[in-house]
């Protein structure tokens, strides 16, 4: 929002905590910083948190990897050959309430017994020579590609464009509808810490298993993971198609970025690094560096804002220090700016730095979300920036994928920039080393059309293929504002503080609203890309029946081709009018109203 520096949807998602009952915001549905410790537990069963969008930095320490074990020949074919590295006799058990990602498994890694991976013969073939040939070579690719995440939203779409691809979620928002979403029947315990441990759950489904031996191992797409997600997904012979673990958690810190934008020539809001004991010690430090009493400061990792901190006086320090421990750990201390906010996706490739639409990110909404500086969605439009902050826009993002590189990085990574309303100058405002909560935006837009979604240009990069592009031909069609059309999503979340069993809840699907503003089933729909006009909204369904409401949690998202948010930073009436039809339509009876045992089945009380 403008007058502040806003951090937005990416941290680590806390899953399954127990509903927070302090005004401290609750992990993320999408995303993953440093654990915290868990909040009191209420006196009955506590929802837990859903992730379900986009976020940071995996968990710090590696789980140890038991030994391998091959698995025991099988006797008798009954069952059709398992590929390399599925055990036949897991992939018969039934699903249970007791597997967890944590669990000791016996499987066959697919490596020998040095430990080495096996050697796989690779076909050769051409390469594929421009974006018409990448199309074709996508349209009959043969290697599975697993998308493993809560929900679809992130890459929701992208089937459209490849062959074999599945998404692998633990929430059905599509109700069975989606030809490509799988999820396992028994879902077990909903009681996950963070969005990697439910990631690391669905990997170790028998379930899964059953899948990857008929489908074939292939390629794993994930927001957030972490080592214990390599180690797992190498048990199976599926390969990662991601920057590693240690790599990416590195990378997420605010601090690192700030460091490598420097190097790459892309400028931070005036700031400075360093550490402080105490509120006058933080002035101190603030004043040695020009930056004035009225300051921003960042934890290293963080999501939503959840670690960002305005700061003018003693009162505000002690206020933050009751949410977050600020004394004797590393901090970016910056100027505060009268500023507003964007995004844009990019994607290194190893012929150079593809960048995708510029987008003004939607943040801190009362209406959308309880936490001052969380992020709640964006819009795509041609004038979110002007034409020479589009181009400065372009080159710094090139030049930080450039830098990215020297540190062994490749693939999609998203930046957010911080635009000085008073001088126009742009600023950066972190760096997001992953998928994130706009990826969904970037493949929908007129420009993954004109050439091909950018998460097509990552897959290659981790596929057994050659191909050739020009990227400065490809960048000149990306920033052609022909190419840009008018898209919006915004993530709803229960912003009362209570707790509910939802009883009601919209569908997925194509809804349409009226100048009055109610709302009206139009017909299923499995993405946005069939929505006609503004009257229309798709609407992803995230908390239905049977789960929990509290403070936080994600209701759903809705994607419009209408404008969301007014060039003043106000939300649109049409923003309002969906809104408050969905929240309309979400019905939850109060925790303590629930009979005994009345939670829903599979959430550990």
């Amino acid at each position: 929002m403008a007058g502040k520096v806003a951090s937005k949807k990416n941290g680590k998602s806390k899953k399954g905590a127990k509903p927070a009952t302090e005004d401290t915001a609750p992990p993320e549905q999408n995303g993953g910083a440093k654990k915290r410790a868990k909040p009191k537990p209420a006196p009955k069963p506590a929802p837990a948190v859903i992730p379900t969008q986009a976020t940071t930095s995996p968990a710090e320490a590696p789980a140890v990897a038991p030994p391998s074990v091959a698995a025991p020949p099988v006797a008798a074919p009954v069952e059709p050959a398992a590929p390399a590295g599925i055990p036949p006799q897991v992939s018969s058990v039934k699903a249970s309430s007791s597997v967890k990602a944590s669990a000791t498994r016996t499987v066959a890694t697919g490596r020998g017994s040095s430990g080495a991976p096996a050697a796989r013969a690779t076909p050769k073939r051409k390469p594929l020579k421009g974006v018409s040939a990448i199309r074709a070579f996508f349209r009959r690719n043969a290697t599975p590609i697993y998308f493993i995440s809560p929900t679809a939203f992130n890459l929701l779409g992208v089937d459209r464009w490849i062959s074999n691809f599945h998404y692998i979620n633990y929430y059905d928002s599509f109700g069975g509808m989606h030809p490509r979403v799988w999820v396992p029947q028994d879902r077990g315990e909903d009681n996950f810490g963070s969005m990697e441990e439910m990631n690391n759950y669905l990997i170790t489904h028998p379930e899964f298993f059953d899948l990857v031996r008929d489908k074939a191992p292939g390629k794993a797409v994930l927001v957030m993971f972490d080592e214990e997600t390599e180690r797992l997904a190498a048990d199976l012979g599926i390969e990662v198609a991601l920057p590693s673990a240690e790599l990416r958690h590195r990378m997420d810190s605010k601090l690192v970025t700030t460091r490598l934008g420097n190097e790459a020539g892309v400028p931070s809001v005036p700031n400075v690094l360093g550490s402080v004991e105490d509120y006058d010690g933080l002035l101190q430090l603030a004043r040695s560096a020009g930056l004035g009493d009225d300051l921003v400061v960042q934890l290293p990792w963080g999501d939503s804002g959840k670690t960002t901190f305005f700061i003018n006086d003693k009162a505000s320090w002690d206020k933050a220090e009751e949410s977050s421990e600020l004394t004797g750990v590393e901090m970016k201390v910056m100027k505060r700016i009268n500023c507003r906010a964007v995004a844009v996706e990019a994607v290194l490739t190893r012929h150079g730095t593809l960048v995708g639409p510029i987008m003004a990110d939607i943040t801190g909404y009362t209406e959308l979300t309880p936490y001052k500086g969380g992020w709640a969605g964006n819009d795509v439009y041609i004038d979110v920036l002007t034409p020479a902050q589009h181009a400065r826009a372009r080159v710094l993002t090139q030049n930080l994928g450039d830098r990215l590189g020297s540190e062994g990085y490749r693939g999609f990574f998203e930046v957010d920039y911080l635009v000085d309303v008073d001088t126009g100058e742009l600023y950066l405002g972190e760096l997001n080393p992953r998928l994130s909560g706009i990826s969904s935006m970037t493949n929908v837009t007129a420009g993954a059309y004109a050439e091909l979604p950018l998460f097509l240009f990552h897959l290659l990069e981790y596929l057994d293929v050659d191909y050739e592009i020009d990227v400065a031909e490809i960048n000149a069609r990306w920033a052609d504002p022909d190419t840009v059309d008018v898209w919006s999503q915004v993530v709803i979340k229960q912003t009362e503080d209570s707790i509910g069993l939802i009883t009601k809840s919209p569908e997925t699907g194509i809804w349409t609203t009226g100048p009055r503003g109610k709302l009206r089933f139009s017909r299923p729909a499995t993405d946005w890309h069939d929505l006609q006009d503004e009257s229309e909204g798709f609407y992803l369904r995230v908390a239905g029946p049977g789960d929990y409401l509290y403070k936080g949690a994600d209701i759903g998202i809705l994607v419009s081709r209408g404008r969301l948010q007014t060039n003043d930073f106000r939300l649109t009436p049409l923003c309002r009018r969906w809104v408050n039809g969905i929240r309309g339509l979400v019905a939850a009876t109060p925790l303590d109203e629930l009979p005994e045992g009345g939670g829903p089945a599979g959430l550990k009380s």
